[in-house]
């Protein structure tokens, strides 16, 4: 069965929030902050679920502001990566910042994200700088922008 997207609601927020603190251990997003992020929508975010079974597998969100775009989260569950769902978000997320007019779609990835920084490569965004322990004590950023 294949994953469908849907708008990231409020009450979307726990289920993302677990996904978020199985994922990223050294520094997940509080809940808090997702509810700031979806604050922002629609004015300068836009945030979407995938969902498959009526659970959540992924979420992802971006911010634009004045023709420019950043991916500021995505995240799919374990048994669903390399499934296709990564994909099925970045998708989402590169033609809403096409649909808001963004010339640019910026993001950083940790350096040891292989998958991740493969993914973004097919989707045609290029390392533009590392940033050294970005995510930690030798836990370097990749920035890769699109566009």
């Amino acid at each position: 069965m294949t994953a469908r997207l849907r708008r990231m609601r409020w009450w979307d927020i726990p289920a993302c929030h677990a996904l978020e603190e199985r994922l990223f251990t050294a520094d997940p997003w509080s809940q808090p902050l997702f509810w700031s992020e979806l604050a922002g929508v629609p004015e300068t975010r836009h945030y979407v679920i995938a969902t498959q079974d009526e659970q959540v597998v992924g979420y992802a969100g971006l911010r634009a502001v004045t023709g420019e775009a950043d991916v500021q989260t995505i995240a799919v569950a374990p048994g669903h990566q390399r499934a296709g769902v990564g994909a099925l978000l970045l998708t989402e997320l590169v033609d809403e910042a096409g649909r808001r007019g963004c010339r640019t779609v910026t993001l950083d990835v940790r350096a040891d994200n292989e998958a991740a920084r493969r993914l973004y490569a097919r989707f045609g965004f290029e390392t533009l700088a590392v940033r050294s322990n970005y995510y930690g004590p030798g836990l370097d950023g990749v920035v890769m922008r699109r566009g």
